[in-house]
């Protein structure tokens, strides 16, 4: 049986996690409510946010969710502001929310192109943008902005997404270092393919199974509180000293 950390200097912590109310999202938003940190959780899917809620038993602070379209850069600015106002000031910030619908260059439109980097990346950088005062003034702080390595392995299907999660990449780099000199850390938290229940209901199959079996060094499949996991070590002062890094949870697949 497996046992999992504990990490004292999240207990009351305020956590914001844009795209939480279902897969990976869903697990930062229950792992971090189990540490005794105060979570709120931005969305736009009321159901899957209202299955969280009722799901968490036994947690100290019940997770807050505020309902938000993080490509509404004025709708992301305020809700921020009103998590800061029933919670406290923001110390972990988890850039998360994304959506990798599959597309193909012939056809793609400029709107697509803006819908895909506003909810891929452009979100990260200004959310990030709306907590830096909170961490500044409580002495340092965490920002877990979420990659891919789709984008690593040249993988077919989703250009605009794979550039806007490489950008992810340049986003942490552009700011580790002015964010450092207030102990602000910013990481990057690399899934691999997450089997979250969306990814079982279109896209892995067989086919899909034989690839893991060959290209994943460790057989299991990868789940979403596996990337939890490690968003909870990032947060924590337990990684006090890491920034500007990419943390890859694949199952040894890069």
């Amino acid at each position: 049986m497996s046992a999992f950390a504990c990490y004292p200097s999240l207990v009351d912590r305020t956590v914001l996690v844009t795209g939480g109310a279902t897969g990976i999202g869903a697990a930062f938003v229950a792992a971090f409510a189990q540490q005794g940190a105060r979570v709120a959780f931005l969305d736009i899917d009321n159901a899957g946010a209202d299955a969280l809620q009722h799901g968490l038993g036994g947690v100290t602070h019940a997770p807050l969710f505020l309902r938000c379209d993080v490509t509404d850069l004025d709708a992301l600015g305020a809700a921020i502001a009103e998590a800061r106002t029933r919670l406290g000031p923001i110390a972990v910030l988890i850039n998360n929310a994304a959506n990798d619908v599959r597309h193909a260059l012939a056809g793609t439109t400029a709107a697509d192109f803006e819908r895909s980097v506003a909810v891929n990346l452009r979100h990260q950088y200004f959310a990030t943008q709306a907590v830096v005062d909170d961490m500044r003034a409580l002495g340092g702080g965490s920002v877990i902005c979420l990659g891919s390595t789709g984008w690593m392995i040249k993988n077919d299907g989703y250009p605009m997404y794979a550039m806007a999660k490489a950008g992810v990449r340049g986003l942490v780099n552009g700011l580790a270092r002015s964010l450092g000199r207030d102990r602000i850390r910013i990481n990057c938290l690399v899934p691999g393919w997450v089997i979250t229940d969306k990814q079982r209901e279109l896209w892995l199959d067989a086919e899909g199974e034989a690839e893991i079996a060959r290209r994943q060094c460790l057989p299991d499949h990868l789940m979403a509180p596996d990337l939890a996991r490690a968003a909870l070590f990032l947060a924590a002062d337990d990684s006090r000293m890491c920034t500007g890094q990419d943390f890859i949870v694949d199952g040894g697949w890069v």
